[in-house]
């Protein structure tokens, strides 16, 4: 019963279609190490000679003799996906790989454990015998003898693509290719306190880039001869013409640059460059808009930066590069979209948005790679640059032979897309990464070159014309939901703690600016600073990040705290009216205006302290403003100084002093209290006098017989003995009366 189910499952077994990648490689086909480096040219033509060179290295234990190199040929591909099988798949499969081409040959003789080798191989496109238009396989094995394979065998195997094109397609597609200049942030919000406000740069790394080799010199130099649309981040732009003139680069020195020669020399390039090139302008500092619509919505007056971060593109754009950019295009990071994020992009007018098609998915089960316009409502259209295409370049480019591949792949899957449906016109859009390596850009250029140079299968066509490209009906135009999004890349958004810093520091912006007389100095710099916290190039740097927020809102508070009053001590008010002198130091380059000062007290009842003083005050100097006291009621008042902005707005911290009010002081108590005593003693003396008098009239009537006549027959006013009678005197002037009247003002103040 066991001997007849093993043979039984053994014919299942042989009866089991055994497909081409099912097969196991032979154990030697992995013992040399064979790449590929370069293929010329990329895509022949009738005549060409192909020619593939790369190298060989023994990773095995065993010496190989009697060994070469030979060229293989494989069937045509059925399809974009069956290129995707082929780049994946490694070793020596006879069946698939095809038969090793006469005359293709190399010999190596002898290779040695450990040794690596090149090689170099050339066959005439004819010997190739390459039947029809179509994507094909080569190969390039290395065979041998080692103690294992006495007989000789394939050791190793490495292979490409090659796209072979009998005659121009009869609809061409149109093909529009990306071409990014998009940089890290660079300068920081804090300028010097000169009249040309010299720029302080957060490093001095952006030289590099920008010199002979260097990434963005390299982008520029390769894109100017390239069918490409450049779309550039302003703030790119903006930083470099800062760094033509002088700046200072942030650190313990303070060291000024020197790369201004360097920076002109790289805007003269791309102004040359961008004169025959359409020019996509992303919003100033290329905003992070997932992260916008996922962690942003929610804060207050977060969304309100893109619209002015449009419009400074174009201005930065236009003014630096005098070229009209479009600003209508959006692109989120990896083209990923969700209802939301496309809500986001199109509020400040971009009615163009930049997805890809592994976040846009198609749906309908097309047999054809769809064009790229898709309306998706609102009059605005989603622009699906193709996933493949798009991130062919990605990864290192400057290993041996990753970049031959990959601009293989990238003409096979060129090739491919006209293929499926050569009689229909499609408009296709590449999205590369956003900061290409100066490898990744070469390699992007020489698949560009070979593709503009064959002509084949494929035209140029600018972003602009490939957004108004008429949208294949069956195509998918339903933006994803925003549980589609990849959690890979919610990890590196913004928080929402971020957009609250990012709005504080607005609101810390707006109330300093209305103080100042020339609030552009302040406006400009920081208001650029803001837009670069909320950057796509932050993603992957969280700790950057939040250090570059942190920076800004210090730098602004320590701005800010340069208009202070200055702390007073206790004061002693001398009267019941004084003046008390309050002092404003503005340690600013430029002058403030439209603030008030205002002092409370604590016990208006007891020390009233005037009306609140309008303020203006020169840059780098104080001035002191007087305050008119009254004097209510003798104590200690405390009092509270504080500025408020043209609006209201308390600005910077209060000062408060303590106030001694003695509203009748030592020295007019005594004078008070003397004009009293002599006001009695005036009145006791009146009244000792009148009875003195009242007690002698009655002494002379008593004496008398009758009363006489009043007459005066002597002359004498009636005084009969000569002597005037004693009268009663006139009150003494009361000296030490209190004079209600307040006191002038400039009285002394003791502090």
């Amino acid at each position: 019963m066991t001997l007849l189910t093993g043979v039984l499952l053994l014919v299942g077994l042989l009866q089991v279609p055994q497909t081409p990648s099912a097969q196991a490689a032979p154990a030697g086909s992995r013992t040399v190490d064979v790449t590929i480096d370069s293929m010329s040219p990329p895509a022949p033509a009738k005549g060409d000679k192909v020619s593939v060179s790369g190298t060989l290295t023994n990773d095995g234990r065993s010496t190989i003799t009697d060994a070469h190199v030979g060229m293989h040929r494989g069937e045509a591909l059925g399809g974009r996906s069956s290129i995707d099988n082929v780049s994946r798949r490694t070793g020596y499969l006879p069946g698939v790989d095809g038969k090793e081409i006469n005359g293709s040959e190399e010999k190596i003789g002898k290779l040695e454990p450990g040794v690596s080798r090149p090689f170099s191989l050339s066959v005439p496109v004819k010997d190739l015998r390459l039947d029809k238009s179509g994507v094909y396989q080569l190969g390039v094995s290395v065979s041998g003898r080692t103690q294992a394979a006495p007989h000789g065998e394939v050791l190793g195997f490495d292979r490409t693509l090659l796209p072979w094109q009998e005659s121009d397609a009869a609809k061409k597609t149109q093909f529009t290719y990306m071409w990014p200049l998009i940089s890290s942030t660079h300068l920081t919000a804090e300028t010097d306190a000169d009249a040309q406000q010299t720029p302080v740069f957060r490093n001095d790394d952006l030289a590099a880039e920008l010199a002979p080799g260097g990434r963005l010199q390299q982008m520029v130099a390769l894109g100017k001869n390239l069918p490409v649309t450049f779309v550039i981040d302003p703030d790119l732009l903006a930083t470099v013409d800062a760094m033509t003139k002088s700046y200072r680069v942030n650190g313990p020195d303070g060291r000024m640059g020197k790369n201004q020669a360097v920076a002109k020399q790289w805007l003269h390039e791309l102004e040359e460059a961008v004169k025959t090139h359409e020019v996509v302008a992303l919003p100033f500092a290329d905003p992070d808009l997932a992260s916008l619509a996922h962690h942003g919505k929610s804060v207050p007056s977060a969304l309100s930066h893109l619209g002015p971060a449009t419009d400074l593109a174009e201005k930065t754009v236009d003014t630096i590069l005098d070229v009209k950019p479009r600003t209508d295009f959006a692109w989120p990071v990896d083209g990923a979209i969700d209802s939301s994020v496309v809500d986001v992009a199109t509020s400040a007018g971009a009615h163009n948005v930049i997805t890809r098609s592994d976040s846009l998915r198609e749906t309908g089960g097309l047999s054809y790679t769809p064009t790229a316009a898709r309306p998706i409502g609102g009059g605005n259209t989603a622009v699906v640059a193709d996933a493949q295409l798009s991130r062919a370049f990605e990864g290192d480019m400057s290993k041996t032979g990753k970049a031959a591949h990959a601009v293989q792949d990238f003409l096979a899957q060129t090739q491919m897309i006209n293929l499926e449906d050569p009689g229909r016109q499609r408009s296709i859009v590449v999205a590369p990464q956003r900061m290409p390596s100066v490898s990744q850009a070469h390699a992007m250029a020489t698949a560009l070159r070979t593709l503009e140079d064959s002509g084949s299968w494929a035209q140029p066509l600018s972003l602009g014309k490939a957004a108004k490209a008429k949208p294949d009906r069956a195509a998918t135009r339903r933006v994803p939901s925003g549980a589609a999004y990849p959690s890979s890349l919610r990890r590196q958004e913004l928080p929402t703690s971020a957009f609250r810093q990012i709005q504080g520091t607005q609101s810390a912006l707006d109330d300093y600016q209305v103080i100042l007389a020339q609030p552009q100095r302040v406006v400009t710099p920081f208001g650029s600073a803001i837009m670069r916290e909320m950057s796509t190039e932050w993603r992957g740097d969280a700790s950057g990040a939040a250090s570059f927020r942190h920076s800004v809102r210090s730098y602004l508070d320590g701005l800010t705290r340069k208009v202070h009053l200055i702390q007073k001590s206790g004061a002693t008010l001398s009267g019941r009216s004084a003046t008390i002198p309050v002092t404003v130091q503005n340690n600013l380059v430029q002058g403030v205006k439209g603030m008030t000062l205002k002092l409370t007290s604590s016990q208006p009842n007891r020390l009233d302290t005037g009306k609140a003083q309008q303020i203006t005050v020169d840059g780098g100097h104080s001035q002191s403003f007087k305050f008119a006291t009254t004097a209510n009621a003798n104590g200690r008042a405390w009092v509270t100084a504080q500025l408020y902005t043209a609006d209201g707005k308390p600005y910077g911290k209060r000062m408060t002093f303590q106030v001694n009010v003695t509203e009748i002081t030592a020295t007019v108590m005594l004078v008070i209290a003397g004009g009293v005593l002599l006001l009695v003693l005036a009145g006791v003396r009146i009244y000792l006098q009148r009875k003195r008098a009242a007690a002698q009239r009655a002494k002379d009537d008593s004496d008398g017989e009758g009363p006489e006549d009043d007459t005066d027959t002597d002359g004498d006013n009636g005084d009969t003995d000569g002597d005037e009678p004693e009268q009663p005197s006139d009150p003494t002037p009361d000296t030490g009366s209190e004079n209600s009247d307040p006191s002038g003002s400039g009285e002394k103040v003791d502090r």
